[in-house]
């Protein structure tokens, strides 16, 4: 089963006996949900109902957070990028996760939409991830993907630019459906991301949430140590995925991330603020 917002405002769940009308106003609805209640209404009775061209499948109060250096492949990366490595390696062992604010939901991209470069960075890249999505209750629901691209020449410059390497038009693209956590097994999840430029693939790399240091009900946990979530939350957990040192996203390039039993998304890159003038209308 796949659950979608559709663009004419439907939320619906593509099940083995097809698309389904869930009998909600939004998908910020069933997050206010138990697991348990959650799962009853999406297994029960539903009626059928068309597809129709998806939207972000994320509305209303929810939130798109993000952790860092949770792969060992990360804190390598951003040791290597930041004028003050060490707080990396330090995070990478602590008790205590990277947890950062990412996105409002009317902010995300999604299939199809462009992912962005900024205009005063010199390097970026996409970061492909597993997504974990918490209910008001902090209970994992669901799985998504989330491309958490991000600007490594501003956090490498000083660890406090990091809300402006993480947070600007573009920078959050999160595949079009979510699978409910009950039919996924995400230990070892396969990871990938693919970048397309000038017609070819000039990256195509993998890992596993096997490789993931911490477990993912330890981050949503820290998640809502200290705040209210009454729309849920979605959790993007950290990249397994470091391009070389030597790359940089362009404008005109492809990106694919993919996580394997769950969704994929593509997104073009572009610049400019003008680019993301369209999510205002949401």
């Amino acid at each position: 089963m796949h659950l979608y917002r559709s663009t004419d405002g439907r939320v619906i769940a593509h099940r083995e006996d097809g698309p389904r009308l869930v009998p909600v106003a939004s998908l910020a609805e069933l997050l206010r949900l138990r697991s348990a209640e959650l799962r009853t209404l999406l297994e029960g009775e539903l009626a059928p109902t068309e597809l129709a061209a998806a939207a972000a499948p994320i509305d209303g109060r929810t939130e798109v957070w993000a952790s860092g250096v949770t792969y060992l492949r990360s804190r390598s990366a951003r040791m290597d990028e930041s004028s003050d490595p060490d707080i990396y390696d330090r995070v990478y062992a602590a008790e205590r996760p990277e947890l950062f604010f990412k996105s409002a939901a009317w902010r995300v991209v999604t299939d199809g939409e462009p992912i962005a470069i900024r205009e005063d960075s010199s390097w970026d890249v996409p970061e492909p991830e597993l997504a974990v999505i918490a209910n008001r209750h902090g209970e994992i629901v669901g799985y998504g993907v989330c491309d958490d691209v991000s600007s490594r020449s501003l956090e490498g410059e000083n660890p406090l630019y990091l809300p402006q390497a993480k947070v600007f038009a573009g920078a959050c693209a999160i595949g079009p459906a979510i699978r409910p956590a009950w039919e996924v097994d995400a230990a070892a999840l396969g990871i990938r991301l693919r970048i397309e430029r000038d017609g070819r693939t000039i990256v195509d790399d993998a890992t596993s949430t096997a490789s993931l240091a911490r477990p993912l009900t330890e981050l949503v946990e820290y998640l809502f140590r200290a705040e209210n979530f009454p729309d849920g939350a979605w959790l993007s957990t950290g990249t397994g995925i470091v391009p070389a040192d030597d790359f940089t996203l362009r404008v005109g390039d492809r990106v694919t991330v993919e996580v394997q039993d769950v969704s994929s998304v593509t997104n073009p890159v572009a610049q400019g603020r003008a680019s993301w003038d369209f999510l205002e209308a949401r």
